[in-house]
């Protein structure tokens, strides 16, 4: 089992944060979301592994310089999903490929995914799921049809399983979607999938998206998460949920509630901030009380 993971991506919706910080570096209960992913594919002895950067991509370089067994490809150009699987080909196996967004929060079991590829003899194989808010994958049967259209729907996880053969047949320069080629394989009868309802799935294409995840996964236990290397003045209220990461300082007298405050942030003393991803630069955290709407 070999994969590659997809980090090269601006990560728009994401703006104003990920203008300083590339998405798949956002931590998560201040564990960065890559290392998370990474794990799991270590977890299925999976190698190699791929990790392709582009957007604030020396930042990806640096996490990874602990991790040698990893293959880092830098884009000088973004290349897109399909382009960037084009230039790997020539470093991986001649097996099939797992594919992961760097941009997903999940508990799928990627070696079954795999497992099922390789069972169905499909060209390519999508995990899918009931997810009406990105149901737009169009099935019929055991296939996948088209993407959009009339007839029974599925959401795309961002994983899926792809034959070499199916790659080579991207150019070899240049930007590519792979979603445009799946469209094709479809027309032809070419593109299985498997279903992987029931497992945790969450992306964090948006900052809502984001705190979202983080009250799914601290509101019903532990509340706030605090990185014993964070500095917590005196007065300081933390309210609701959140987590406060590595080496953030926290300000004589701030209110925090519902907050995910990053690794080495510092909050001004007296500071108030509900429902915000607080970062520690200035101009980014002012506008980020007004961005974010009032969540549970």
């Amino acid at each position: 089992m070999q994969a590659i993971l997809l980090a090269a991506g601006y990560g728009t919706r994401l703006r104003p944060y990920s203008t300083i910080r590339p998405k798949p570096l956002f931590p998560v209960v201040n564990e960065p979301l890559l290392h998370r992913l990474l794990e799991q594919l270590q977890v299925c002895n999976c190698w190699p592994v791929l990790v392709n950067c582009h957007h604030l991509a020396a930042q990806i370089e640096a996490m990874l310089a602990a991790r040698p067994e990893v293959l880092v490809q830098f884009e000088p150009e973004i290349l897109g999903t399909g382009g960037a699987l084009r230039l790997a080909l020539n470093r991986m196996d001649n097996d099939p490929l797992l594919v992961m967004n760097g941009d997903l929060f999940h508990d799928i079991n990627l070696e079954w995914v795999y497992h099922q590829h390789l069972l169905s003899k499909n060209d390519v194989t999508l995990a899918l799921h009931d997810h009406p808010r990105f149901n737009t994958v169009r099935v019929q049967g055991d296939r996948v049809v088209g993407f959009g259209g009339e007839g029974e729907h599925l959401a795309f996880t961002g994983i899926h399983v792809v034959d070499p053969e199916v790659i080579e047949r991207i150019p070899a320069t240049g930007f590519h979607h792979i979603i445009d080629l799946y469209q094709e394989l479809a027309a032809e009868g070419r593109v299985g999938y498997c279903r992987v309802d029931g497992s945790r799935w969450q992306d964090i294409g948006t900052p809502e998206d984001y705190l979202q995840l983080h009250w799914e996964l601290l509101a019903e236990t532990s509340g706030w998460v605090v990185d014993p290397t964070a500095r917590i003045g005196s007065g300081v209220e933390l309210a609701g949920w959140g987590c406060i990461g590595p080496g953030a300082v926290i300000g004589d007298g701030v209110r925090l509630c519902r907050c995910v405050v990053w690794d080495g942030a510092t909050v001004v003393a007296g500071s108030t901030f509900v429902d915000a991803i607080v970062t520690g630069n200035p101009d980014i955290d002012a506008l980020s009380r007004a961005d974010l709407g009032t969540r549970p």
